[in-house]
């Protein structure tokens, strides 16, 4: 099964130098526990909903104040649309991440994947467990 199959093509980025409270609203809106960051139409990080709990409310800082760049994660994992799913799966557990943008091979953002969605669509019941379980730890 390849990624773009079981992808959600819903992929909202946020400007580095928004707030974090644009960030948070926009998660919020979107139901999403992640969003990529982008700089001069390229991806420059994520920035995750622990990313704003540990590094902007347990610091004190002010999320109508703090801006994107300064909390999130910098570097970014991707995948590509055309890959499969399993190794895909293999890649997040490797990086310890639970979703990753997904790109084209034109290197142009078209959707995000999570462990969420890898559950919904497993054929390999038995991976996606131990995926899940290296990822949660």
């Amino acid at each position: 099964m390849l990624v773009r199959e079981i992808m959600r093509d819903k992929a909202e980025v946020i400007h580095f130098d928004h707030s974090v409270e644009e960030a948070a609203q926009m998660m919020k809106k979107g139901n999403f526990g992640s969003l990529p960051v982008e700089q001069n139409d390229r991806m420059v990080g994520m920035i995750t909903d622990r990313d704003i709990t540990i590094r902007v409310v347990a610091e004190g800082l002010d999320p109508k104040e703090t801006k994107v760049i300064d909390c999130m994660t910098e570097g970014i994992s991707y995948c590509y649309d055309d890959e499969d799913a399993d190794a895909v799966a293999r890649k997040m557990a490797s990086v310890q991440v639970r979703r990753l943008p997904v790109i084209n091979r034109n290197k142009r953002l078209v959707g995000i994947i999570s462990l969420t969605d890898m559950a919904r669509n497993a054929r390999n019941e038995k991976l996606t467990q131990e995926i899940v379980s290296q990822v949660a730890h």
